[in-house]
């Protein structure tokens, strides 16, 4: 069986708050895009990203809370340069969002960061560095 990865979901609390977040660090997000819906996607590379607010989630599961901590998925955006970690870093901190773990050259090769997007989710960012690909 040939299986295909093809959405990743982000359950926010906030839908204007993480379309912002997500817009400043790259995505396609029109302008435009409606922060009142329940349900947002675009396509990336093929891929479906996806947000849907709390309430639509408590609709389709009932039993479904919202987590008090990070969950078990990782979520990376990759940098064409380790100078763009730094300065992703600086635009988000100065936009108030908070930087988890400030950028470092990581031991396997890569510049290093993680921040959290507005409902807590660690969002790691990275570049690698020259030769180490």
């Amino acid at each position: 069986m040939n299986l295909t990865l093809n959405y990743i979901g982000f359950v926010v609390s906030d839908m204007a708050a993480a379309l912002a977040f997500y817009r400043l660090l790259g995505l396609p997000i029109p302008a435009e895009a409606s922060a009142t819906d329940d349900h947002f996607e675009i396509k990336v590379n093929g891929l479906r990203v996806a947000w849907d607010k709390e309430t639509l989630i408590g609709q389709l599961d009932p039993d479904w809370t919202p987590p008090t901590q990070a969950g078990r998925v990782g979520v990376a955006f990759e940098a064409p340069m380790p100078a763009e970690v730094d300065a992703a870093v600086a635009r988000l901190r100065s936009t108030g969002y908070i930087i988890k773990t400030e950028p470092w050259d990581a031991f396997w090769g890569q510049r290093y960061a993680t921040v959290l997007d507005p409902d807590g989710t660690p969002i790691d960012l990275f570049a690698w560095l020259d030769g180490a690909q």
